[in-house]
């Protein structure tokens, strides 16, 4: 509670008593001039001892900072001036009192200003809204129930910080003061000018700290990738930092010293408003750069992120019509940045219809194409959320031809909403755009089967990503058998076309006795085949271990046993294990051992 100390510290009271007339001078003074005689002759005294110009001792030392109690007195004092001008104003409008009370009052107003001005620049380190908010944590931290602190050092720190407190909400007390009395007493616009002056130029250097300048889009397309992408890291912290403390803690201190609701506004405005509009335009200045790739969409969209998460508290902290330009300026970089990720996947799927690589699938294996596009598709998962929202008003009618059988389909799963159905599209889309182009790349391939192995690995290669990664929950479970069971034709077709001349060179009934004759053709036209087929397709490359072995189960439950029937039935027959190498290259053995190994030719090749 704060002591008004209303009896004089000065001898100033008797030096001016006698410019003032005495209440027995004139027949016709009144109560009401007496006691504004009065009123004006206590504020005198105290005025005039502050009065820089007069005072060498008023020049080098602060009324606040001296004596906080006949700080608090001179405040009254030049209420109490007001008052008396009033006073006289409708008694003696005319009067010489008046004129000299208004004269007071410029000096008392000049005084003020230069106390407000000196609080607000010595006490930059008590006002400063990062350290707000540090304390205010700290305190919670130190407050909460069951956490009591043990330790000296903990004690010292919490010491420290609840004097830092106490000082700060004294210059508070002190501003606010300051500023009430000169808004009441007509010295509004002085008292603002001081502040905004002040605060501005601490508010405009905190975000030139935070690295953040004002830049032309010329520019920014000369820059180098890194250096812009260090300066939009370096925004993406600057930007949380200056919304939640510097912004956010300089509307507060608005509106602790300013009661009026027009004046926080004004001063609010003038102080953040070139500094938060540039700030929150660093987005769209990047958003306009040309230098966009596929792979810098992730910084884009950690942009987004960030100012979509901050826009509640901008549209909080900017609510005055005067800071609205503020808010427009972080929904226009918000759109911009929608616009920019909007783009990168049409260029995205551009990059994937038109690429040329020269690369032919000699060995069936994956194409970097597939590998890369898949890998990119699996980081983007990781922004789902964020990329649902960019994409939630694009009707999928209207944007993606998607056949209906590559669609998501949200009733099959539990993680789906309807937000997210938009998204699941484009992704299933490229992921189509992918597969049609390696399709065409198939063509390449020097021999069907070997093109459909091709297919086979490639399409494995995207359904195992898939299967792994976020990309099952943005693509369903439907989506995912239906090209397990695509890759699964795939080798069916390929296990026709390159081994079905050996499966069917071997006789339907093997048990059946044959002559020599015919044995001998029977084997010598499967060691042909077998031996033709073998030495191709064991050059080619099955990357995925486990499709590669189904394909060598498969081959194996399809051509061994009814060799084995075969083998054994030839040599129970014919009895000669000589007679049998003449045409008998392969034992069952052989074949199974062949079989094992095959695809181990060149496997290390799993990417083309």
């Amino acid at each position: 509670m704060r002591i008004f100390c209303l009896k004089p510290l000065t001898p100033w009271f008797s030096i001016y008593r006698n410019r003032l007339p005495s209440s027995n001078s004139s027949s016709s003074t009144t109560p009401s001039s007496r006691k504004a005689a009065t009123q004006i002759e206590a504020a005198e005294a105290l005025i005039q001892k502050w009065n820089s110009e007069t005072s060498d001792y008023a020049k080098i030392t602060s009324l606040f900072y001296n004596n906080k109690c006949e700080a608090i007195q001179y405040i009254h004092h030049v209420n109490q001036l007001q008052r008396a001008m009033h006073s006289l104003l409708e008694l003696e409008p005319s009067s010489p009192e008046l004129i000299h009370a208004q004269n007071l009052m410029q000096i008392a107003m000049k005084r003020l200003q230069k106390e407000f001005y000196q609080i607000l620049t010595m006490n930059q380190a008590y006002l400063d809204s990062e350290s707000f908010s540090i304390r205010s944590f700290s305190t919670s931290f130190g407050s909460f129930d069951g956490g009591t602190l043990e330790d000296d050092d903990d004690h010292d720190a919490q010491d420290c910080i609840s004097e830092v407190e106490r000082v700060s909400s004294d210059v508070v007390d002190d501003l606010k003061i300051i500023a009430e009395c000169m808004v009441s007493n007509g010295y509004g616009k002085e008292c603002v000018n001081v502040y905004t002056t002040v605060r501005k130029s601490i508010v405009d250097e905190g975000v030139y700290k935070l690295n953040v300048e004002e830049r032309s889009f010329s520019k920014g397309n000369k820059m180098d990738w890194e250096v812009l992408e260090m300066k939009i890291n370096c925004w993406l912290e600057a930007v949380k930092i200056s919304v939640r403390t510097l912004f956010s803690g300089e509307r507060n201190l608005c509106e602790r010293i300013f009661a009026s609701n027009s004046i926080r506004e004004a001063c609010f405005g003038e102080i953040s408003r070139d500094g938060a509009t540039l700030l929150l335009r660093f987005p769209e200045f990047v958003a306009k750069t040309k230098k966009w790739t596929p792979e810098k969409i992730f910084r884009l969209l950690d942009m987004y992120a960030t100012i979509t998460m901050l826009l509640p508290e901008v549209e909080s902290i900017f609510s005055f019509n005067s800071t609205s330009g503020v808010k427009s300026q972080a929904y226009n970089s918000q759109q911009r940045l929608v616009e920019s990720v909007r783009n990168i996947f049409s260029e995205f799927e551009s990059a994937i219809l038109k690429d040329s690589s020269k690369s032919l699938a000699n060995f069936g294996g994956i194409h970097s194409l597939t590998t890369q596009t898949m890998q990119y598709l699996t980081k983007l998962t990781d922004y789902s959320n964020v990329l649902s929202e960019i994409f939630f008003d694009i009707p999928p009618s209207l944007n993606s031809p998607l056949p209906e059988s590559y669609l998501y389909s949200p009733e099959s799963s539990n993680y789906s909403t309807e937000i997210e159905t938009e998204f699941s599209i484009r992704i299933a889309w490229l992921i189509l755009v992918l597969l049609c182009k390696i399709d065409v790349k198939s063509k390449q391939c020097k021999n069907i089967s070997l093109s459909y192995l091709f297919l086979a690995n490639n399409l494995q290669h995207v359904v195992e990503k898939v299967r792994v990664s976020n990309l099952q929950y943005v693509l369903g479970d439907d989506w995912l058998l239906k090209h397990m069971e695509k890759v699964k034709r795939l080798i069916e077709k390929y296990e026709r076309i390159a081994w079905g001349a050996v499966v069917t060179s071997l006789p339907k009934n093997p048990t059946t006795a044959i002559s020599v004759a015919e044995a001998r053709a029977v084997f010598m036209k499967f060691n042909l085949e077998f031996e033709k087929a073998y030495q191709k397709q064991n050059s080619f490359v099955m990357p995925e271990s486990e499709l590669r072995e189904e394909i060598k189960a498969s081959l194996g439950r399809k051509i061994i046993p009814i060799y084995r029937e075969l083998y054994d039935t030839h040599r129970i027959v014919k009895g000669s294990k000589s007679e049998m190498n003449e045409y008998v290259v392969f034992t069952h053995e052989d074949v199974q051992s062949y079989l094992v190994d095959l695809f181990c030719v060149g496997r290390e090749l799993n990417n083309i």
